[in-house]
């Protein structure tokens, strides 16, 4: 069973920094990407940055130039560097791996952790 197991969440004041770890029981190569979605209380999950196996990252509009995404396959951890911090950044971040199988997706889901920007 595979397990990813957020940490580095907390409260931050805006413009502040954070940086998420997130750590996996198998060895990242496994996985075709990780990456790291959030949820903010009564709106959808939704993507915030993504980092395939080779390396290649995807990022949503609203944290482009602010959020990095990073990995290390050595230490299966992939992390989120979070930067200039704002109040809608607000949300539980979760973190992600997909894992392609016989033309079948498989997510991978962490339980998530807490991030607050305060105004």
């Amino acid at each position: 069973q595979v397990q990813l197991v957020e940490s580095g969440g907390g409260l931050v004041q805006a413009g502040g920094s954070l940086s998420l770890s997130c750590a996996t029981s198998r060895n990242a190569f496994s996985f075709n990407s990780m990456g790291w979605y959030r949820q903010a209380p009564m709106k959808q999950r939704e993507l915030v940055a993504t980092i395939t196996s080779t390396g290649n990252t995807n990022y949503a509009d609203s944290v482009k130039g602010r959020f990095t995404i990073s990995r290390n396959n050595a230490e299966n951890t992939v992390y989120l560097q979070m930067n200039s911090l704002k109040p809608e950044d607000t949300a539980v971040y979760y973190c992600n791996a997909v894992e392609l199988r016989y033309s079948l997706r498989y997510d991978y889901w962490g339980r998530g952790t807490q991030v607050t920007v305060s105004s």
